[in-house]
């Protein structure tokens, strides 16, 4: 369906070397977006770049620190010299580590600061920095889409992941804040929306959910017990809800955080 066509269109994803963007960034490639995988990893980007070119893609690998403008900015001139515009931007760069996150050996109490701080900086100023940098494009074009990524966390917060999960939170309040702001000072037709991804098993989360035996962990059996579902998610099920956020078949969609989570957010346990 036309509406649904975004091919030809110029897509700039941060975190782009990752499980999941790296799943999108390659989906993306193959319905006809040209796409600029951006990661703090440089080859790992232009792995990914390869490997969509040897598919028939356009793509170009650009290293990135989305904490530094002047790296966003030295990044954006990059994709715009080789493509020409920006039609569609993915803030993925994020992640969360042990020494922000509590544990039998680590209280609340006990969390340093540093750690938290950088759990808060990658999640969320990684994700407004690059906003400020490529969205000036946008505003100038007066047209695009960016799409951010939440987290089940942002609804319910999770044991463990306070830094994550506050994170989170604060990237879905600034979706919504940026979807007004967009529209009432530069053009309704830039809109900003997210994904909430619920619980995909990935290489990265494996030990954590299963054991040796393929079997579930008590964490894993939790999170699949709370899933309507009963399984996980695979990282190209949330394709197609990007495409269509970023398609004219969600022309009138904007402030938006849509779960991609099998009945996660929607379950009660009863």
């Amino acid at each position: 369906m036309a509406q649904f066509d975004i091919s030809g269109k110029v897509a700039v994803i941060t975190g782009g070397a990752g499980v999941l963007c790296s799943t999108m960034a390659e989906k993306l490639a193959e319905v006809g977006v040209k796409v600029a995988i951006l990661d703090i990893a440089q080859d790992k980007a232009e792995d990914v770049a390869e490997k969509i070119k040897l598919n028939g893609g356009e793509a170009i690998g650009v290293g990135v620190d989305v904490l530094n403008k002047e790296s966003l900015t030295k990044a954006r001139d990059s994709v715009i010299k080789k493509f020409g515009r920006i039609d569609i931007l993915i803030n993925g760069a994020g992640g969360n580590k042990a020494a922000a996150t509590t544990s039998p050996d680590l209280s609340f109490f006990d969390l340093p600061q540093e750690a938290m701080k950088w759990v808060f900086d990658l999640n969320l100023m990684g994700t407004i920095l690059p906003t400020q940098v490529f969205g000036k494009v946008l505003s100038e074009q007066k047209s695009g889409t960016v799409i951010n990524i939440s987290s089940m966390a942002a609804f319910i917060p999770l044991t463990n992941t306070i830094a994550y999960s506050a994170a989170k939170a604060a990237i879905t309040n600034f979706t919504q804040w940026m979807s007004v702001y967009f529209c009432l000072e530069n053009s309704p037709s830039i809109r900003v929306n997210a994904i909430a991804p619920g619980f995909l098993l990935t290489q990265q989360n494996k030990y954590l959910l299963e054991d040796e035996s393929g079997n579930a962990t008590k964490r894993g059996q939790r999170i699949i017990d709370q899933t309507p579902m009963r399984r996980y998610g695979k990282p190209d099920e949330l394709v197609g809800a990007v495409i269509f956020l970023c398609s004219d078949a969600a022309s009138f969609i904007t402030g938006v955080v849509l779960p991609i989570d099998g009945g996660f957010n929607a379950y009660s346990g009863v």
